[in-house]
């Protein structure tokens, strides 16, 4: 009786994998869903839309693009998280989402170490330093030779409480030693146009959002947060040629995660399909003229990146007195 049992429930072992095996093997066999955790507009929805539908075109199926903004990332990741772990709801996601929220919220209900396989970088997208031309600096050490000359009198705009915008300024702040006063937007648009307006005297945005401004006079571009000039920006220096180092001024990026649990041939072949459209030129030349820069990096790699930042971010935000909600 128990070596029947035995068989019985190796056999049916046995199917279950090879029913796992099939699945797999066969994925996709119907459309997938791109959950993007911002609104549409800006690099993020551009890179899930461009990337997305070279990916369906490679995988077979089409991939549908759902936005699911609010709370820094917060409500989309959540979604994700919570999903079946089959390959068929994927997750666009930036960095403050996976390494700034776990600070930033003392009840996250997602675990950006546990809850997601990663599939990898899709884009990234640095940060250009931006001042009001009015002002009489031209370069990163004469901006701080200028605030410490008016101790108080000048302020930057982020785009709101603990964004990218904030730690990264103020991680700038504390390495060279500028003197300015933190202005928190609802937005980089608004951060932006307050720097236009003479409202604030600095912040940082991406190529594409401040390129026309720079071009007609009304912004000043101190230095890029890039290990290499922008092709948009060829005038434009590196932080490090700036006065700076790699570890300020960090940019952000734009991944791929899909629920944790998800098997591991199915998590390699997304990521295959994603190295692939990113690679391809129609996308890549899309993203490069929208100042993004196409990637590519691996599911582990972006673990790694992921455990680093969190620590990282986690001190900025303590020497800074931000309080988590």
């Amino acid at each position: 009786m128990r070596r029947t049992v035995g068989r019985s429930l190796a056999a049916l072992g046995m199917t279950l994998l090879a029913g796992l095996a099939l699945a797999q093997e066969s994925f996709p066999s119907r459309p997938m869903r791109l959950v993007v955790s911002f609104p549409p507009g800006g690099g993020a929805d551009l890179t899930a839309r461009a990337v997305g539908q070279k990916m369906g075109e490679l995988l077979g199926q089409p991939v549908v693009v759902e936005n699911k903004p609010g709370a820094n990332g917060l409500v989309g990741c959540d979604a994700v998280a919570k999903s079946a772990p089959d390959g068929y709801t994927l997750l666009e996601t930036d960095r403050g989402a996976l390494g700034i929220n776990p600070s930033l919220y003392r009840k996250l209900p997602y675990d950006p170490l546990t809850d997601f396989e990663y599939v990898g970088v899709v884009t990234t997208a640095p940060y250009v330093l931006v001042i009001d031309p009015r002002l009489s600096a031209k370069t990163l050490a004469e901006l701080r030779d200028l605030s410490k000359a008016k101790p108080g009198s000048l302020n930057y705009g982020s785009y709101g409480v603990a964004s990218m915008a904030q730690l990264n300024i103020e991680a700038l702040k504390a390495k060279i030693g500028i003197d300015l006063t933190h202005v928190p937007y609802k937005g980089a648009g608004p951060a932006v146009q307050a720097v236009v307006a003479g409202e604030a005297a600095a912040t940082i945005a991406s190529p594409a959002g401040v390129l026309g401004f720079i071009r007609d006079g009304r912004l000043r571009a101190l230095a890029i947060g890039a290990p290499v000039r922008s092709p948009l920006l060829p005038d434009v220096p590196t932080l490090a040629e700036a006065g700076g180092d790699d570890d300020t001024l960090v940019p952000t990026y734009f991944a791929f995660a899909v629920p944790a649990r998800t098997p591991a041939p199915i998590v390699a072949r997304l990521h295959e399909a994603m190295r692939s459209a990113v690679r391809a030129k129609e996308v890549s030349e899309r993203l490069v003229t929208a100042g993004l820069e196409p990637a590519g990096e691996t599911g582990e790699e972006l673990l790694a990146l992921v455990r680093r930042d969190i620590p990282r971010f986690r001190r900025i935000i303590q020497n800074t007195g931000i309080q988590p909600e």
